[in-house]
């Protein structure tokens, strides 16, 4: 199959035309917001991963499994360890993001600077050649309109050769050779002209051929340097995942470690309070002789302050005035 270059296929029958470099130039535009758009979404990835692993630091701060110990206190304290590393292992990788698309700017930046010129180069080569175009079209009407002036100036002077009138004559033939001057000169502007305008087409041609050929240099450049910034881009991200990986494998030895039976048995040993249980609870019956002394009613009523006085009088069974002057009947 062919190989296709630019320089082959941007060009238009019409003289004046820009077509073809219009398109290329689109094309070229187009690329140019591409990169942006790449690069603007790497920096979004970067902004992505960086706040993610800031938000790991601040949740590894927090407490997780303070009251714990032994063998699955050392697996805890690894787990939230690693689980800082990642967060710390992100935040490389948002700033190794960042990098790339610094790296996609610079390229397209470099890239703008050289089309400027190039574009800039040409677009004068067209106004150029639009305004030769016009000045030619015009002196070819300006050609054409005094040939055809002195064609009816010969034809005047033809008609009246046997003319009587000798002065209709010589101004016949004055104007004869006015008009075969003045055509003359417009043939003489006319090609000139269309010499200046074919020159300067030669040069344009060379000149866009040049243009195709940096623009299709550029977008080999541009093509190659996005493919390789997205494989980058993935090769970092898969690079994380590895990385991610081998911090949580550092978990699962620290949780392989971890003994159900060596936890229980130092839980035991540290805070153990006594082997002995408490002694059963007996029933006492209130009414058996064999309770305790310190349950007898002697003993009870060796606390009070003594018996109520014998009552005077038979009718006062309850209450009675006894001898002692500082004792009084209770009274409501």
């Amino acid at each position: 199959m062919k190989e296709l270059y630019f320089k082959d296929n941007f060009w238009n029958t019409e003289i004046t035309s820009t077509a073809g470099y219009d398109c290329l130039i689109q094309h070229l535009n187009d690329g140019k917001k591409t990169c942006k758009e790449i690069e603007d979404f790497i920096k979004a990835r970067a902004s992505i991963e960086e706040k993610y692993g800031k938000d790991l630091l601040n949740l590894a701060k927090k407490n997780c499994g303070q009251g714990e110990l032994n063998t699955l206190k050392r697996a805890l304290d690894v787990f939230k360890i690693q689980i800082e590393n990642v967060g710390q292992s992100h935040i490389q990788l948002a700033q190794s993001l960042r990098d790339e698309a610094k790296r996609l700017e610079d390229f397209r930046e470099k890239q703008k600077e050289a089309r400027k010129k190039v574009e800039q180069h040409m677009e004068s080569f067209h106004k150029q050649k639009a305004n030769l175009y016009k000045k030619t079209m015009e002196s070819k009407k300006t050609y054409e309109q005094k040939c055809r002036d002195k064609e009816d100036a010969e034809q005047a002077l033809n008609r009246n050769t046997n003319a009587s009138n000798t002065k209709q004559q010589e101004k016949l033939y004055a104007k004869s050779l006015q008009t075969k001057a003045a055509s003359e000169e417009a043939d003489r502007t006319y090609q000139q002209n269309v010499a200046t305008l074919a020159k300067t087409v030669v040069e344009w041609q060379k000149e866009h051929i040049k243009s195709c050929e940096i623009f299709e240099n550029h977008e080999v450049e541009r093509i190659n340097n996005l493919r390789n910034a997205l494989w980058t881009n993935v090769n970092q991200l898969s690079l994380q995942c590895v990385t991610n990986d081998e911090l949580y494998e550092e978990v699962r030895k620290s949780l392989e470690q971890c003994s159900i039976k060596k936890d229980l048995e130092y839980f035991v040993d540290l805070r153990k309070t006594g082997d002995n249980p408490p002694a059963p609870i007996l029933y006492e019956n209130f009414y058996n002789v064999q309770r305790p002394p310190s349950f007898s009613q002697t003993s009870v009523n060796a606390g009070r302050r003594g018996p109520l006085p014998n009552p005077v009088s038979e009718n006062d069974s309850l209450y009675a005035t006894v001898g002692d002057t500082n004792y009084s009947v209770v009274r409501y």
